[in-house]
């Protein structure tokens, strides 16, 4: 892959870490690949799917994603009353990770209005009486909500998964410095890991299935707003970074996955299921043959000196 996607894409929390990092970070695509998203293939919740691992979370993927490049965070859950407090605490210098909450209960977000089971982080940078200034980075910086509306979509209870309530994490600092390199080669492992978990195989079937039957409209929506676009974009930043690493095996593989997933979005808006559902197909065995490309470059990188 020779050329390097810029752009828009739901890269919620690795834009955020990426704000709270600064320059000391390796950048959204490093994190979002240290963070595990790009590998795999599951159905969660009422049959909807997503382009991760069975095993992967987004806590895991925050948490994994920090480990790996040097970073450690303090975390609190549990108590609205505490969460507010850590957000009073909130400078422009001093930003806190507010999340997940719930995205269609922000009340500026347009179009939505109502909980939708999208999982989101907010960077917060000050509260303003009982007003929240924040980063939003799907596409709103300095945007404001009341405490009292935030604390409405931060209950944790509306995922396809079980999250913590009112999740803040703040005091961000660097432990350890790591370069780019050693975190995508550290990730590697991550992606062994997630790739080995049951069921990608049958979860590539069952997706076909479902396009190929009447999907729900909610299993619909969260394809073509979101999960195809952010498929699509981790596979190719993922294709690109180990690329120029030199991991060519798995590189060409996470390539072949990039152009797939990308391909849904014109078969699945044009109702073309029968394509769509011939993609799903040719992914499920995509799955094994990375994971053995990442076994064989883990195998293949230079040992510590001696």
């Amino acid at each position: 892959m020779t050329l390097t996607y810029l752009g828009n894409s739901p890269y919620c929390a690795a834009n955020s870490l990426s704000i709270l990092f600064g320059d000391e970070g390796p950048g959204p695509a490093v994190l979002e690949i240290a963070g595990g998203s790009p590998f795999g293939l599951a159905i969660h919740g009422d049959d909807i799917i997503y382009f991760s691992s069975p095993a992967w979370r987004p806590e895991f993927g925050i948490n994994n994603a920090m480990e790996l490049a040097g970073w450690e965070c303090d975390r609190i859950h549990g108590s609205p009353t505490d969460a507010v407090a850590v957000l009073r605490q909130a400078t422009w210098d001093k930003p806190v990770l507010a999340g997940p909450v719930e995205m269609g209960l922000l009340p500026y977000v347009p179009g939505l209005g109502q909980a939708v089971g999208a999982d989101h982080n907010i960077v917060v940078i000050g509260v303003e009486g009982d007003t929240v200034r924040a980063h939003d980075v799907i596409g709103w910086p300095f945007v404001t909500v009341g405490v009292d509306a935030l604390l409405k979509t931060w209950e944790g209870n509306t995922f396809a998964y079980e999250a913590d309530a009112y999740a803040v994490r703040f005091n961000f600092r660097r432990v350890r410095e790591v370069d780019r390199e050693t975190v995508l080669r550290a990730a590697m492992h991550t992606a062994v890991e997630l790739l080995s978990a049951p069921g990608i195989p049958e979860a590539a079937e069952r997706a076909a299935q479902l396009v190929e039957g009447d999907l729900k409209s909610m299993q619909y929506k969260y394809l073509v707003e979101f999960q195809v676009q952010a498929g699509a974009r981790r596979l190719a930043d993922a294709a690109m970074l180990y690329r120029r690493l030199g991991s060519h095996g798995p590189a060409e593989i996470l390539e072949r996955q990039a152009l797939l997933v990308g391909s849904l979005q014109l078969d699945l808006m044009t109702q073309e299921y029968g394509r769509a559902a011939a993609t799903f197909r040719a992914l499920g065995p995509t799955y094994a043959e990375l994971r053995q490309a990442f076994v064989e470059a883990i195998d293949d990188q230079p040992g510590p000196a001696t």
